[in-house]
């Protein structure tokens, strides 16, 4: 066929398309329509429709469950329990999205998307000249398999496991992953699957996700979470903090460690716990970090070591800050020092001047005294020749 040529599929399509631009009453058609999905209990789907007219079309949602004796019912933004959500444009066309969220089996059926610009579509009484046009798309909500997760209690390599029950379609592999990094992936189609973590498990607590991998088409992930908890691993910002005399020392901890704090506290080495808000002590925390403040600060009082303590659900840790407050003059001495080199360098060079200047002088003196010799000795010769002459 030639380039640019149009079959006649797509000549009805862009015959279609044409007559509804130039505003053909009554007429309406689908852009796009939605498409049927599969998912698990917990999860969410998101359906789409795209309608064309002349005047723009109103679109609706409705819905048929699978209960042999139910009849479709319209949808409404804010339905069952506030868990659908309807948002719609209506620009040169037609468009909306149904999003319903945390499924159950219930929300298994027909969704219908309908679309009709007829000035009588909603009247009560009267029926409407143009049948509103359908959609449909087929919902199937699968019950969530349930997936276990372990660990053990070995002082070394801790193993995390994974164990499905009732697997709803096949497997085709499984991922380990820590945050949003994966760590481990296989092919395997067992609904058992492991970890390892090697070294302390202090340093690797955190929560972990099994993930088994379905046929991704038709079938959503299916995942697991193992929990790796360990007492506060508290780590100071800085080890050592430096102050100016007067003004504002911050002192800070955090903990990177899971799961998460739930209560911070401050001590200064030898003393009570420090009172947020108490004296000149601010503590500001949140989550897995504090910060101690400590307004004006004072050599004599504030110097020395500060503690931070943590506390969850699996015990307490924490660390030391040792906090350093310089005199305000502190900043001054190297700019003081910096002139006193100047100083002493002009008073060298100034000596170095004053001791090698008579020399000089004394240098000039012999210079001017060679000519009145060699004058002496012209006018010696002069006279003797006029002596020779007579």
């Amino acid at each position: 066929m030639a380039a640019g040529a149009v079959g006649p599929c797509g000549f009805l399509a862009v015959l279609l398309l044409g007559g509804l631009a130039a505003g053909v009453a009554g007429t309406t058609g689908f852009i796009k329509s939605p498409l049927s999905q599969k998912r698990l209990t917990q999860d969410s789907v998101e359906l789409y429709c795209e309608a064309i007219g002349n005047p723009i079309p109103e679109i609706q949602w409705w819905f048929e469950g699978n209960e042999p004796n139910e009849t479709y019912a319209q949808l409404w933004d804010g339905a069952r329990q506030d868990r659908v959500k309807i948002n719609a444009t209506y620009n040169l066309h037609s468009t909306s999205t149904i999003y319903i969220a945390n499924l159950t089996s219930d929300d298994s059926g027909m969704y219908e998307c309908r679309a009709s610009n007829d000035p009588d579509r909603n009247h009560l009484s009267k029926s409407p000249k143009v049948k509103w046009i359908r959609s449909q798309a087929n919902v199937f909500v699968i019950e969530r398999p349930e997936v276990k997760g372990y660990m053990n209690d070995a002082s070394v390599n801790r193993i995390l496991t994974c164990n499905m029950t009732e697997p709803s379609s096949a497997i085709e592999g499984h991922e380990w992953m820590l945050g949003d990094k994966i760590i481990k992936k296989d092919t395997e189609s067992s609904t058992f699957t492991s970890y390892t973590i090697e070294g302390k498990v202090e340093e690797h607590s955190g929560i972990y996700e099994c993930v088994y991998k379905t046929n991704l088409e038709t079938n959503p992930v299916i995942k697991g979470e193992v929990f790796v908890k360990v007492p506060p691993q508290v780590m100071a910002y800085k080890k050592s903090e430096h102050g100016n005399e007067g003004d504002t020392g911050v002192l800070t901890c955090k903990n990177p460690s899971f799961p998460p704090v739930t209560s911070w506290n401050w001590y200064k080495k030898g003393q009570e716990p420090i009172v947020n808000g108490s004296g000149r002590y601010i503590i500001k925390s949140s989550g897995n970090k504090t910060e101690l403040r400590i307004l004006k600060l004072n050599i004599e009082e504030d110097t020395g070591d500060y503690h931070c303590n943590a506390t969850n659900s699996q015990g307490s840790g924490g660390a030391t800050v040792n906090l350093r407050v310089r005199s305000r003059l502190a900043a001054l001495w190297p700019f003081l020092g910096i002139v006193a080199e100047v100083l002493v360098l002009v008073t060298i060079i100034f000596i170095y001047e004053k001791r090698r200047k008579p020399d000089e002088v004394l240098d000039d003196d012999d210079g001017g005294s060679a000519p009145l010799k060699s004058n002496a000795t012209n006018h010696k010769d002069k006279n003797v020749r006029q002596r020779n002459a007579n």
